[in-house]
């Protein structure tokens, strides 16, 4: 099947649809879009096995990579009869590796009905979307954020040992100059992230509203660094351009200093109040937050928007487009955004889409499409 030939996965609610797509991105990710644990990837009906497990595994083409056989098992190992030991493994072409070494051979874009969550959700959720996509192409961002969150619950468990009176204030210079130095590449590689999407977000924006209506992005961290001693030229200016490009070596004193003016509240409140952990990120649109002005249409063409830039982006990046993967998301559309998304992608990229009813897709893009239906867990190839 040629590689930009789009799958159509057809099969009504709860036949496990989302599970492929759920696996397929697993691959590109090392963690899923849906659970908060690993653990949570193993079917309740294998732990009554003697070793508790899922697997995943693909044969991968791309450019890099004429063939490869990426593998990933979850399994849990029996310490005792109440309890056990989970482990991820990992293996490319039979070697065993570190999430950091695969995170990136094989890359995906998700595309969810809940994306809408860019908008109507929280930081976090906000957050998490540009973790998850910056973790799959650049391994120094992925390193400095697992180092980020391993630090950050230290720290505050050492604020409120101060607070205490546990232990002393002396002690956080360790764990600062951890959290700084992790802290600052995450910060340095959101807002270059987000000024290189915002300009085909914005194009598409355009394109999906007639030109009648501008989107910018604005990245907002807990601490505003500036690129001059005079505050000009700081994160709170809406848009991004290079004048902006902050590194880490930038933002870190800034950090410091930031850390240092709230070491007394954070000892007190046992938290560490500033860092990535509390940055936002604001759409906008015409000059109004859509999270606070926005109607539910306008969130909608923004999301659309901000996810094909994510695949543009992303192949700048990696040289190729990533697979796309389109959970039941062509139904929450309108005919125009529908008719706009298909026309985009059909041909572009290899595409995985599910849905529950074939005929709201346009019949060029049925035309092409490999038909594939799923019921009880099973998939047949119709086509």
């Amino acid at each position: 099947m040629p590689a930009n030939r789009p799958i159509l996965l057809i099969g009504e609610n709860a036949q496990g649809k989302t599970n492929l797509l759920e696996a397929i991105y697993y691959l590109a990710a090392a963690k899923s879009p849906y659970t908060t644990t690993d653990r949570q990837l193993i079917h309740w009906r294998a732990e009554d096995e003697p070793i508790p497990f899922a697997r995943l595994s693909a044969d991968i083409c791309s450019r890099k990579y004429d063939l490869m056989r990426l593998e990933i098992t979850l399994m849990i190992e029996r310490v005792n009869e109440l309890n056990g030991r989970f482990r991820k493994v990992i293996k490319v072409n039979g070697v065993e590796k570190r999430v950091m070494d695969v995170v990136g051979l094989f890359n995906a874009v998700l595309f969810l009905p809940q994306d809408l969550k860019l908008v109507e959700g929280s930081p976090a959720d906000r957050r998490r979307f540009i973790d998850d996509t910056l973790g799959q192409v650049d391994a120094a961002y992925l390193e400095a954020l697992d180092n980020y969150e391993r630090i950050l619950p230290q720290r505050n468990a050492l604020l409120r040992r101060i607070g205490e009176r546990a232990a002393s204030a002396r002690e956080l210079e360790y764990w600062d100059e951890q959290l700084i130095a992790a802290g600052s590449i995450i910060v340095a590689g959101r807002q270059r992230f987000l000024r290189e999407l915002e300009y085909d977000a914005q194009k598409a924006h355009s394109d999906l509203t007639g030109k009648r209506e501008a989107l910018s992005l604005r990245y907002q961290p807990s601490f505003a660094p500036t690129a001059t001693d005079s505050g000009q030229m700081s994160f709170d200016t809406l848009g991004f351009d290079l004048h902006r490009d902050l590194d880490p070596e930038q933002i870190a004193p800034q950090f410091a200093a930031r850390l240092q003016e709230e070491q007394y509240e954070s000892i007190a409140r046992g938290i560490t109040l500033s860092g990535p952990h509390r940055d936002d990120l604001r759409l906008l649109v015409n000059g109004r937050d859509l999270t606070l002005y926005g109607s539910r249409g306008q969130g909608r063409t923004a999301v659309m928007a901000f996810k094909l830039a994510e695949l543009a982006w992303m192949r700048e990046q990696i040289g190729e487009y990533p697979v796309l993967l389109l959970d039941e998301m062509v139904a929450e559309l309108d005919a125009h955004r529908r008719a706009y998304l298909l026309e985009r992608i059909d041909g572009v990229t290899q595409t995985v889409a599910t849905t529950t009813e074939q005929d709201i897709f346009t019949p060029d893009f049925l035309a092409r499409a490999a038909i594939w239906t799923v019921a009880d867990g099973r998939i047949e190839i119709r086509d």
